[in-house]
C-alpha cells in the first residue's frame, strides 16, 4: 500500500472505496475484529458475488486484508490504512483562513 497522503490516485482509490454504503458497513462490520465472508454475506444480506466486488474495492484500497482458511476468507481491518486516511483528509483541509484575491488575477474579475 502507498504510503504517501498527498499522492492523489492513493487519494482517489481511498475516497472511491468510501464512497458506498455497503462497503462502508462492511467496514463498520469489521471494526469488531475479523470475520468470514459468510457472516458479512448473511449480516449484508448480500449474494457472494455483489459482496466480492466490495470486498475487492476495499482490499485494493489497502483498507482490508484477507486470508484464507481452507474454503473460506476472512477479513479483517488494516489499520495503518485508517491511519493513512487521516493524513490523507488533513493534508487536504485549507491552510489559509479565505482565497486571497490578486488584482491583476485574471479569474478576480468573475468575482
Amino acid at each position: 500500500m502507498p504510503t504517501m497522503a498527498n499522492d492523489p490516485v492513493v487519494a482517489a482509490a481511498l475516497f472511491h472505496a468510501l464512497s458506498d454504503p455497503i462497503r462502508i458497513e462492511v467496514l463498520r462490520l469489521l471494526a469488531s475484529g475479523e470475520r468470514c465472508v459468510c457472516e458479512l454475506m448473511d449480516d449484508l444480506g448480500l449474494a457472494q458475488s455483489r459482496l466480492s466486488w466490495h470486498l475487492r474495492t476495499l482490499k485494493d484500497a489497502g483498507l482490508i486484508s484477507d486470508r484464507r482458511d481452507g474454503r473460506w476468507s476472512y477479513y479483517a481491518l488494516q489499520r495503518d490504512a485508517f491511519e493513512l486516511a487521516e493524513t490523507t483528509i488533513a493534508a487536504l483541509k485549507p491552510r489559509a483562513r479565505r482565497l486571497t484575491v490578486r488584482a491583476n488575477d485574471s479569474c478576480s474579475q468573475a468575482i
